[in-house]
């Protein structure tokens, strides 16, 4: 596991903290494939639901986009913090 998660909390804002972590010091470059709901859920132990949730939030936040049947990918034009 990369991330130490703090269960006290809740666990679906901390991996969309992380993605957006990685957004902003260029591990996900813009336009660049986010990993999947079972690849986030396995790398940082959480359960799928929870990176699902956490995905979703970005895409509402407009930091990452879908492409139905091919993923999800960091968006152009991120939002400001």
């Amino acid at each position: 596991m990369g991330e130490d998660l703090d269960r006290t909390r809740a666990v679906w804002r901390q991996v969309a903290q992380v993605v957006i972590c990685r957004i902003k010091d260029g591990t996900y470059p813009p336009g660049s494939r986010v990993p999947s709901t079972l690849e986030l859920a396995t790398e940082l132990g959480v359960a799928s639901s929870t990176s699902q949730k956490a995905l979703a939030h970005l895409r509402r936040e407009g930091w990452v986009r879908g492409e139905t049947g091919i993923g999800t990918f960091v968006a152009d034009d991120l939002p400001s913090d």
